[in-house]
């Protein structure tokens, strides 16, 4: 399961900064109209709020693992913040899997 995960964050990374790279090619470089076409129609509004909402919830999770259980969440919160959920998720359940279920 932990190779599962591995690839999830491998994939967490590459795949949302492939697009962003094209979109700032398209763009010249400019964030400019990111946010406009982020929320353009109300299917990317519907998954952009879902996304945030994840997000959101993963954070306060964290939290309170780090409240309860002393959890160093740094790379998380770097990682959510720089990548995004599609990293942060998949990193955590990689570096938080039990040795039982790896076995």
């Amino acid at each position: 399961m932990k190779k599962v995960y591995l690839i999830l964050c491998i994939l967490g990374v590459i795949l949302p900064y492939y697009h962003l790279i094209h979109f700032l090619i398209e763009s010249n470089g400019s964030m400019a109209g990111f946010f406009p076409q982020l929320f353009a129609t109300h299917p990317m509004a519907m998954i952009s709020m879902d996304i945030t909402v994840a997000a959101s919830a993963f954070t306060i999770f964290l939290i309170h693992k780090k409240r309860t259980e002393k959890l160093s969440i740094t790379k998380y919160i770097i990682c959510l913040f720089m990548v995004g959920f599609s990293l942060a998720l998949p990193l955590y359940l990689y570096d938080n899997l039990s040795t039982k279920e790896n076995l």
